[in-house]
């Protein structure tokens, strides 16, 4: 079947269809990862970062180009999770920025927006690596470039670019030793080939299911952003919502002069602005007002007014019902803006009282089961009263989405410590000196944070090979911030063989975090272990209350 061009209609069609694509394949997807831990995987942070887009694609009714590209753009961009998802992210705001600006797309135009994806990709990317989802896409693109000189069919220009795709796939192992050793192809190259693979089903008019699944729940947060306040704390009861859609000219100038206008009439104010729509959030005791305000400037939708007090009652009235003997935590008193303030993400109920005895603001739960978006990152940046909001990602996989966060931000600094593991954001959190400039905290909290070994016990989720190591399902695996180290049937063993090679004659002082599956007399006999095999090395023990990880491991 020929099809020579593409409207916005078909380019919706097509969206969607590669949407339930990979939403289909995720946990094959998530199969791939090279190394077997139960974190949240590449096919799940690909998947719920473009079904973001596609909810918002999928409220539209008969959307043009302009108004389809935005929506894709925004959608993915606040969805993003994991490192996957925020460069998934990256080459649809690039794809659609070519693409938003035409009525109809043609081969030539569809090429011109591959390469324009693949660039915006690679930029946000510090240092991007061969033989992943940027080789996949940038190898796709480069075919399609040559392809769009030879041919106006749009379904043989499609059918070529991903059989190319998939070639390039294919050779990732090459260029990756590490997916060569463990017998697979790069996950995130996968997930793009699926998405292209379900368009392209669409363009030839397959039938599609387009019922979005449900999301999944966000990460929780705590913090400044909790809603543990008294209805006397209650100034404004009605917590507001809406996007504006613009149809309206919508200056900075015009954006001071809204915020100005909601700081009159409520608190809690946040409005983030992206390119055609305006996000906005108020306390206030007259949601009308903002409504008719936010009118001016375009039409309105995904509209919520939720009654505080109400809800606070209901709370009140539902622990009390459940209380046993848990005392009430104090209402918190407002908090006047500070000069710096704190966001970390954290993965257990210990870990967070730990953040917040460091002074962090906010916490956001779930960085290893769940990859918070970019947006999570967001809502808790803007819930911090600090004129520097410090971010500390505390796992690898989250620190992109802590850099889109900051790029979105307003009202304030946004400094994004780079700590790949919570220990690092703990050690970077004592190092932080209240008088010191941002510049300077940040790269002396860097520097410090980068003097501590990080060490992961948990189990195999399934069967591979790495780093010479055999690995079956339900094997308990040591890991450190390379690879996996030890592997063995039994935690402690596993655990203790995972310390013996962290530990050298620089080491000082080791900190075990156990996870909430592990017993605190488990983790003391583990540390007076140590402790005779290393008489010269301090250990102490904390619960960390972590899931899946039976042990988190510092040594300094």
């Amino acid at each position: 079947m020929s099809i020579d061009t593409m409207d916005a209609a078909l380019l919706r069609k097509a969206f969607l269809a590669g949407a339930k694509s990979i939403e289909a394949k995720k946990e094959y997807i998530n199969e791939l990862n090279v190394f077997p831990v139960p974190d949240g995987d590449t096919g799940t942070n690909m998947t719920l970062t473009i079904m973001s887009a596609a909810k918002e694609v999928n409220q539209l009714e008969n959307p043009g180009m302009k108004e389809l590209a935005k929506a894709i753009s925004s959608g993915s961009l606040r969805g993003a999770r994991g490192n996957s998802g925020v460069i998934l992210s990256q080459l649809f705001r690039g794809f659609t920025k070519v693409v938003g600006g035409y009525d109809v797309l043609t081969t030539k135009i569809v090429a011109e927006a591959f390469q324009k994806a693949v660039e915006t990709a690679y930029k946000a990317v510090m240092k991007p690596k061969e033989g992943t989802i940027l080789t996949v896409a940038k190898g796709g693109a480069e075919r399609a470039m040559q392809l769009a000189e030879e041919t106006e069919d749009m379904s043989a220009f499609l059918e070529e670019v991903i059989r190319h795709m998939e070639e390039v796939l294919a050779y990732t192992p090459e260029l990756l030793p590490v997916l060569k050793e463990a017998g697979v192809v790069d996950s995130g190259g996968q997930g793009l080939v699926e998405i292209m693979k379900g368009a392209y089903d669409a363009l030839l008019g397959k039938e599609i299911d387009f019922d979005m699944p449900v999301a999944a729940p966000a990460p929780k947060q705590t913090g400044a952003a909790s809603n543990d306040i008294s209805t006397a704390d209650i100034k404004f009861g009605y917590c507001t919502e809406f996007i504006i859609m613009l149809e309206k000219e919508y200056t900075m100038d015009t954006e001071l002069q809204f915020k100005a206008y909601l700081e009159s009439i409520g608190d809690s104010i946040v409005v983030v602005s992206d390119d055609d729509i305006v996000k906005v959030h108020v306390h206030t005791n007259d949601p009308g007002l903002a409504i008719q305000r936010a009118l001016t400037y375009g039409s309105l939708t995904k509209m919520k007014i939720d009654n505080m007090r109400e809800e606070h009652n209901e709370r009140v009235v539902s622990a009390a019902e459940t209380a046993q003997t848990k005392m009430p935590e104090a209402p918190k008193q407002p908090v006047k803006r500070k000069k710096d303030g704190f966001v970390a993400v954290s993965i257990g109920t210990g870990m967070n009282e730990i953040f917040r005895g460091l002074g962090v603001d906010a916490i956001i739960e779930g960085g290893q089961t769940m990859n918070p978006s970019t947006e999570d990152v967001l809502m808790a940046i803007d819930s911090v009263p600090a004129d520097t909001v410090y971010v500390l990602p505390n796992n690898k996989n989250i620190i992109l989405a802590a850099e889109q966060a900051k790029s979105l931000a307003e009202d304030k600094q946004v400094v994004v410590i780079p700590s790949e593991t919570v220990p690092q954001g703990i050690a970077a959190l004592i190092n932080y000196v209240y008088d010191s400039s941002a510049e300077e905290n940040k790269a002396c909290m860097t520097e410090e944070m980068r003097k501590v070994k990080t060490g992961q016990v948990t189990y195999a989720v399934r069967d591979t090979s790495i780093d010479g190591k055999e690995i079956k399902q339900g094997n308990i695996m040591g890991l450190d911030d390379k690879t996996i180290r030890a592997v063995g049937e039994d935690i402690a063993e596993t655990a203790f063989a995972l310390l013996t090679q962290m530990i050298d004659e620089n080491s000082e002082l080791v900190t075990l975090y156990y996870g909430e599956e592990t017993k605190e007399t488990e983790a003391n006999a583990l540390a007076e272990r140590v402790m005779a095999e290393y008489p010269d090395t301090e250990v102490e023990v904390h619960p960390g209350n972590q899931p899946i990880y039976y042990y988190v491991i510092s040594v300094e």
